[in-house]
């Protein structure tokens, strides 16, 4: 796994199809990253939630809703 290349992954497919859940926006990452894992990823978005390039809203039911910052 190339992990610098995760992030890309992430912003270029916020960018396409604007805010998601998180189960549609790992499915996508894991189409280019495969051996990604939920864990794996939500330390990834927790990281680039930090830096400022994602927003991470939480909804019901623990689901979790992903947007560009």
């Amino acid at each position: 796994m190339d992990a610098k290349l995760i992030p890309s992954t992430v912003v270029e497919a916020l960018g396409k199809n604007g805010a998601q859940e998180f189960d549609d926006l790992l499915k996508q990452v894991q189409k280019y990253q495969k051996d990604i894992n939920e864990t794996e990823f939500g330390k990834l978005l927790m990281d680039m939630e930090i830096q400022g390039l994602v927003r991470v809203t939480k909804m019901a039911k623990g689901k979790r809703r992903i947007e560009l910052a």
